[in-house]
């Protein structure tokens, strides 16, 4: 049998990790029609059907599965050998790709990537925002931000940020109408805007403590967000309480237009992290986007 192409390799593999044509012509870069002629080729040449195909998805054979489990980490290992004699150029180059939420990203990863970018104008980045725990390793992100109390114990992890909390905030205007707050327990009496935990599926429980007692409260309203800065917005208008990030929401409690509720019952959350698998710490590029993220105190 002649010497199987590599790219066809890859391409499979992209294909049984997407489980579809269309998204991993999309990650690829190449036609779909393109696409599936190679992965047929490839099928032709081995002799096996290495996957099957429906009209809604596509999934890897028996055969194809276990081809994937002994192409991916072997081809994983030359990507990495191949970014690493990049060392030899003179600057460092190459894409870094990472997965983190909205408020991630404006807090602490975007004011410490602008200045580094710059300066190395061969690395690139792609941010993927979401606020839902990915497997970086299966989907493919060299690393992901996340609370240092959701990173996974497997994984190598890098403060990238301070401490931070939620806090209640309302408009004037909303607690001109309603009674404020004095214990967390009188938020179910309150209408709230809620959190969407799109990892869990559920809405987010919100989590006060005082004095060593702890408290989660469901609280109800007519909005619903996955996103704190939409809920900063309904809260300004008027729509009720949110429960959001202090340091994003600073500028409207000084100028008026929030006011700040449960103050001592608001607590401290573990800061973010970078984290990622060992095999990717000796990129020269990704050593430059740690040092840059790094938390100094």
């Amino acid at each position: 049998m002649a010497k199987t192409d590599l790219n066809q390799l890859t391409w499979f593999q992209a294909v049984a990790e997407e489980r579809s044509f269309t998204k991993a012509a999309a990650k690829l870069g190449v036609a779909q029609s393109t696409l599936s002629h190679t992965i047929k080729q490839l099928e032709e040449r081995m002799g096996i059907r290495l996957l099957t195909r429906t009209t809604r998805n596509v999934a890897a054979t028996v055969a194809g599965e276990r081809l994937l489990q002994t192409i991916a980490p072997r081809i994983a290992e030359i990507e990495d050998e191949i970014a690493a004699l990049m060392t030899f150029r003179e600057r460092p180059s190459g894409s870094i790709r990472l997965t983190l939420s909205d408020h991630a990203l404006e807090s602490v990863v975007w004011p410490k990537l602008r200045p580094v970018l710059s300066a190395y104008p061969d690395i690139g980045v792609e941010l993927i925002l979401d606020s839902s725990f990915r497997n970086i390793v299966e989907e493919g992100f060299d690393a992901g931000v996340r609370l240092g109390e959701s990173v996974e114990k497997d994984m190598i992890a890098v403060r990238i940020g301070p401490d931070w909390r939620l806090v209640a905030v309302a408009s004037p205007t909303y607690l001109d109408a309603h009674d404020a707050p004095v214990h967390p327990q009188d938020l179910v009496r309150h209408i709230c805007i809620n959190m969407r935990h799109e990892t869990a599926g559920g809405l987010y429980a919100w989590e006060f403590e005082k004095d060593g007692q702890a408290l989660r409260v469901r609280v109800k309203g007519q909005l619903t967000f996955n996103n704190s800065y939409a809920m900063i917005d309904a809260a300004v208008n008027g729509y009720g309480i949110a429960y959001v990030p202090e340091n994003i929401v600073e500028q409207h409690i000084a100028s008026g237009l929030l006011v700040q509720i449960l103050d001592d019952w608001s607590p401290l959350f573990d800061g973010y992290f970078l984290y990622y698998p060992s095999r990717r710490q000796n990129l020269p590029a990704f050593k430059v986007i740690i040092d840059a993220l790094r938390f100094r105190g």
